[in-house]
């Protein structure tokens, strides 16, 4: 039904066509030129199709309608329907709910210059919408063009490793940097340059986290490595509840908190043992592909385990902190609602250890475990297990001279 309506609007809309492009290859060429070697071009999916018809003119270009995902779901119902399920959509709701971006500039949230730019790739309210046209011209308001990029919107693009290079990599999250450095990474390289045969088997991000194009991209663990039910071992449980308290999820009692919706809504964390299966059963499979199953099954446990284990240095962290607060060392934030620190809160937090702690947190805990699933060993122990053991002896060391400070003026 969709593919009959949009057939039959390009039949009335060629005229608009030639009138758009002959405007445009003056103005802005390279998009007609990108157009032109599009599969929309060629299916006759021109301008108006997607940004309507209202602009005809080089004064009336606020008339303009940008697209949205919903614009591409007329043509592409079932990625859409499969985006709207994954992690992906909720990046802009994740975004706004971090409890200091309003604190950060306009340029890199709304603007898109900073957490805003790879965020954008989630659906936004109708709000939303109108905030950003505040901003500028709308710009930034779709969603599949983040992957396939405008205005070729190139499949074979989008398969790619390298489109996911721009928003997969940096401090919290170096998954490119891990991935193209591991042999996974090297060999998929290899074969784009033609140095290895285009069967060489050589995975792609899009392997294992888009199984066979499937665009409801999740993972297992989810982006904090936080999961529910809490584990049977006594002592990663209770680190586990301690990095909740840190997170806001869990208060100091081990209650949960009003933040706990958060995180269900933002799918950053699984919250059942079935939930968690079914993702690690997804990967398994892909796995299985090259390895055999218990060689497959023993490198992701490597993963679980160490998570538990910088779960362990982190905890460390986080209680030292806590402790500050409790006895009246360190004064705590305001804004914090529980005597915890807030590790949400950035690089906002306000003293150096309470930094430290962040930087512990969101860069090497992550690197870590991630350094572990993406078989990379270098970012897994010197850019994330040893910089967490560098990390808890300098948050020791200051937390003793802020005690023995605190001790001289009493």
């Amino acid at each position: 039904m969709h593919r009959l309506v949009f057939a039959f609007l390009i039949a009335f809309t060629l005229g608009a066509a030639d009138t758009c492009v002959e405007c445009h290859k003056k103005t802005t060429p390279s998009i007609v030129t990108d157009w032109q070697l599009s599969k929309h071009a060629g299916n006759g999916i021109d301008c108006s199709i997607c940004h309507g018809d209202g602009h005809t003119s080089a004064t009336d270009a606020a008339k303009v309608k940008i697209p949205t995902h919903e614009t591409c779901q007329g043509c592409h119902p079932e990625p859409v329907k499969q985006f709207l399920g994954g992690k992906h959509a909720l990046a802009w709701a994740a975004l706004k709910a971090m409890p200091t971006t309003h604190a950060q500039p306009v340029a890199l949230i709304d603007g898109m210059k900073g957490c805003g730019g790879c965020h954008k790739i989630g659906v936004k309210t109708e709000a939303e919408f109108r905030e950003l046209k505040k901003t500028g011209p709308g710009f930034g308001t779709a969603s599949c063009d983040a992957c396939h990029t405008r205005h070729t919107f190139s499949v074979v693009e989008a398969r790619q490793p390298q489109a996911c290079q721009t928003c997969h990599m940096g401090f919290d999250h170096p998954q490119w940097e891990m991935y193209s450095a591991s042999k996974h990474g090297v060999r998929a390289l290899l074969k784009q340059n033609k140095t290895l045969p285009e069967t060489t088997a050589a995975p792609a991000c899009q392997t294992c986290h888009m199984q066979k194009g499937d665009h409801q991209v999740m993972t297992a663990w989810g982006f904090l490595a936080v999961r529910l039910p809490m584990p049977q071992d006594k002592q990663w449980a209770a680190d586990r509840a301690t990095i909740l308290k840190g997170l806001g999820v869990l208060d100091p009692d081990g209650k949960p908190t009003g933040r706990l919706e958060v995180v269900k809504g933002a799918k950053v964390a699984r919250l059942s043992e079935e939930e968690w299966q079914a993702e690690r059963k997804k990967m398994l499979g892909v796995c299985h592909q090259c390895h055999s199953a218990n060689f497959a099954q023993a490198e992701l446990e490597k993963g679980d385990q160490m998570i538990r284990e910088a779960d362990r240095l982190m905890a460390q962290g986080i209680e030292i902190v806590a402790g500050l607060y409790k006895d009246g060392v360190l004064p705590k934030p305001k804004e914090y609602a529980f005597a915890y620190p807030d590790l949400l809160t950035f690089h906002d937090a306000p003293t150096p250890i309470e930094q430290r702690l962040f930087v512990m947190h969101l860069e090497h805990r992550m690197r870590a475990f991630q350094g572990t699933f993406h078989a990379n060993p270098d970012y897994a122990l010197w850019y994330g297990w040893s910089e967490m053991k560098r990390d808890l002896a300098e948050i020791q060391q200051l937390a003793g001279e802020l005690r023995q400070r605190h001790r001289s003026v009493q």
